[in-house]
């Protein structure tokens, strides 16, 4: 999806598109809902 890792924040990692910044949380799991969010914002559909 062309997103790659900027660096590391306290509880999430910061990754980036070049126009946009995702902070994404370093979790060994993250919840369904969340990860679609994740997903919407980051440009995909489904």
């Amino acid at each position: 999806m062309g997103w790659a890792f900027l660096r590391h924040g306290k509880r999430h990692d910061i990754w980036t598109d070049g126009e946009r910044e995702e902070a994404i949380p370093r979790h060994n799991e993250i919840n369904e809902k969340l990860a679609k969010a994740i997903l919407k914002r980051a440009g995909r559909k489904s």
